[in-house]
């Protein structure tokens, strides 16, 4: 599995029915795996797997501000105007707490400015969401069964027509995948 793939060869040959069993196409299967994830990592525009990240961003003059990057499992530090922030020892003291997707102030605010507060934090998914594999393995299986009929429309045979589909993704992987898009950037 290359750096960066969502699924595993394994797993796309298991989703078949009936199952692949032969190697034959297994490095065609490897290299749809990679198009795949990057194809779904591209439209989900964001980085799923755990990273650490340092932000320079803007103040907003408010209690609370949202991360970049989700889920955040931890914030290392948090500067506004250059001054260290703490961590908020308890729900009532001053400092920083902080959800999946935002970052709150207790005692303190995000003065407004321009690239006057720097967070570091750590944020992402440690294993592939399972939805997000799903939804890979399901592409990844489109793109193999079309490859005899790349640019069809569709096909007439003994008096029948059979369409195919021309979209980039079905509607059931759009809506796999659809939880972990990135809606807006902060």
């Amino acid at each position: 599995m290359a750096q960066g793939d969502l699924t595993t060869l394994a797993n796309v040959k298991g989703w078949f029915a009936p199952p692949l069993i032969t190697t034959a196409d297994d490095a065609l299967l490897t290299r749809l795996v990679t198009a795949a994830s990057q194809f779904v990592l591209t439209w989900l525009d964001r980085t799923l797997a755990q990273q650490s990240y340092t932000e320079t961003r803007d103040g907003t003059g408010g209690s609370s501000l949202a991360f970049a990057n989700t889920p955040v499992s931890a914030v290392s530090a948090l500067a506004i105007d250059g001054v260290a922030i703490p961590p908020a020892p308890d729900a009532a003291s001053p400092g920083y707490a902080f959800s999946a997707t935002r970052l709150y102030l207790r005692g303190y605010a995000f003065t407004r400015g321009v690239r006057n507060v720097t967070l570091s934090y750590t944020a992402g998914y440690a294993a592939t969401p399972p939805e997000v594999e799903q939804a890979c393995i399901e592409l990844v299986a489109l793109r193999y069964k079309e490859r005899d009929r790349i640019g069809h429309v569709s096909k007439s045979l003994a008096g029948e027509t059979v369409s195919f589909s021309q979209k980039d993704m079905s509607d059931d992987i759009k809506t796999l995948l659809s939880l972990y898009r990135r809606v807006a950037s902060p």
